[in-house]
């Protein structure tokens, strides 16, 4: 199989008998060469002496005295909160137990870090993907995307890349933004080069409902739940919310959240409203038995829209909290 995301550090990790993601201090050496975390030229003595000792040993007891040492205010916060991230990691022999725990204690994580954990636990899980869309359409669970609709079709493209500043390219023209890198629309001329490109983030793709994007989205979908909680669901993507009754829903992002509420509790569903869903699906519990009682035979149904601004925030671990099984029941 072809590697990608080889930014993720991934090579650095091992894997249990489960096929989860173990740590190394070679992977929190990662962390620590981190520009955040990197004393600069002016650190002061204690930054200098705590970063040259994690070096050394990245597991060693932090005291909190020893960052309050530290003279630079900024630089103190940074470490205050890799310290916590790392003994969070330290308590859980995988990423992904790390991960689950975070996201059930809802713990106070910096997006960053989540998204970096995300991005590891994805690249594991698809490891032996061969499928172009499923792994472009696997960016939108760790990177923010905009979104724009040309020529009737609904594309997103990475916002880092976006908003880069650099020559204007035909893709900038069609967001109408002044300048941008070279983005090129995912298609099956170009998927082969995906592979070769994966870590520049600079393809866009097509989310235009009955097209292969959204396939590709409801495919990671699956995987994602297979992987973490190790349930075997179907997810398909539909075409319109019309004639939708809503037994159980999960937004995917803030603002699908906020649709499936105001659906949840009979609202209308004006058009503006309506033009903000990017992506809906119907998943389906291949074993239903699993399933909280009351939601026997129903459809749940997962909601992703953007922001005003048209921009697309995943929160994956929406997934992990708010699906009826039994054991994980969520009080609306």
């Amino acid at each position: 199989m072809k590697d990608f995301w080889l930014s993720c550090g991934h090579h650095l990790l091992d894997r249990d008998k489960r096929g989860w993601l173990c740590l190394t201090d070679e992977f929190m050496k990662v962390y620590l060469a981190r520009p955040e975390l990197v004393p600069p030229p002016e650190a002061c003595g204690a930054e200098r002496r705590l970063h040259a000792a994690l070096l050394s040993d990245p597991w060693q007891p932090v005291a909190a005295k020893q960052i309050d040492a530290i003279a630079d205010a900024d630089a103190r916060e940074n470490w205050h909160f890799m310290i916590r991230f790392r003994d969070h990691l330290a308590r859980h022999s995988t990423l992904e137990a790390m991960y689950a725990a975070l996201v059930r204690e809802r713990a106070s994580v910096p997006p960053i870090f989540l998204n970096q954990l995300v991005h590891l636990i994805l690249r594991n899980a698809l490891d032996q993907c061969d499928d172009a869309y499923m792994l472009r359409a696997a960016e939108l669970f760790f990177r923010p995307q905009r979104v724009t609709v040309y020529e009737g079709s609904l594309l997103v493209a990475d916002v880092e890349q976006i908003d880069d500043n650099r020559p204007l390219s035909p893709f900038a023209a069609m967001l109408g933004l002044p300048t941008a890198p070279d983005v090129d629309v995912l298609s099956d001329a170009n998927a082969s080069s995906y592979w070769d490109r994966s870590d520049r983030f600079d393809f866009a793709l097509d989310l235009t409902a009955g097209r292969r994007g959204l396939a590709g989205l409801a495919a990671v979908i699956s995987c994602w739940v297979k992987h973490l909680l190790d349930i075997d669901v179907i997810v398909e993507p539909l075409n319109a919310l019309s004639d939708v009754a809503l037994a159980w829903y999960v937004g995917l992002d803030a603002d699908g959240t906020k649709v499936g509420d105001a659906l949840w509790n009979g609202a209308e569903i004006d058009m503006a409203a309506r033009e903000k869903v990017v992506g809906l699906f119907r998943l389906t519990f291949c074993d239903p038995g699993i399933v909280i009682e009351r939601l026997f035979g129903e459809s749940i149904y997962l909601i992703l829209a953007m922001t005003p601004d048209k921009v697309l925030r995943m929160k994956p671990q929406n997934l992990l909290t708010g699906l009826p099984i039994r054991g994980l029941e969520i009080v609306r």
